[in-house]
């Protein structure tokens, strides 16, 4: 009798210590389609050039810093289109507290260059807005952003292309949490 009370105490008191393994632990999930992931980021060019990031340090060392922006690990929902295609498939599978940096072709991420959103507006349009259209500048035209990239005496030519489109993209990922209500 004394035994079997022994080896119930040794067992609650494993229990409760938290020392046993469970295939239910956070540590052990990994990110399924439908899953409310949390992730840490940043978003390169090839070259290293660093376009964007939810990490506050890593954004000022990279001149990118944005003081009315909040740096915070981003969330969403894997497997749902909420994210381009190739950062959406590279967190399935991963765990809390891993990393990984993936390498993202275009057309898993902002496409190709398309010759069909540069569009060609008349000189007289501008002037009718009182605006002096400058190349390199951001204008909005219907709330879609465009790079104005030519005026020549009749044509103002904007780029409605994403900055990103036609560019190869590197992301170094860290799975910060899984939040599934139904997993629970």
């Amino acid at each position: 009798m004394k035994k079997i009370f022994f080896f119930l105490l040794l067992t609650c008191m494993l229990l409760v210590s938290g020392c046993t393994e469970s295939g239910n632990s956070d540590n052990s999930r990994v990110v399924q389609i439908g899953d409310n992931v949390s992730v840490n980021y940043t978003g390169m060019l090839e070259n290293g050039t660093v376009f964007d990031t939810s990490i506050a340090d890593v954004a000022q060392m990279n001149g990118i810093y944005n003081s009315a922006r909040e740096y915070k690990p981003l969330s969403f929902v894997a497997g749902y289109g909420q994210m381009i295609e190739g950062f959406d498939n590279a967190v399935i599978g991963m765990k809390v507290g891993e990393n990984k940096t993936v390498t993202i072709p275009p057309d898993e991420a902002y496409g190709e260059v398309r010759d069909d959103r540069f569009i060609a507006y008349k000189v007289e349009d501008f002037e009718a807005a009182n605006m002096t259209p400058v190349v390199g500048e951001t204008i909005y035209v219907q709330g879609y952003p465009g790079l104005i990239v030519d005026i020549n005496e009749t044509n103002v030519t904007v780029d409605f292309n994403s900055r990103l489109a036609g560019k190869t993209l590197v992301f170094d990922i860290e799975l910060v949490s899984i939040n599934n209500p139904e997993a629970a």
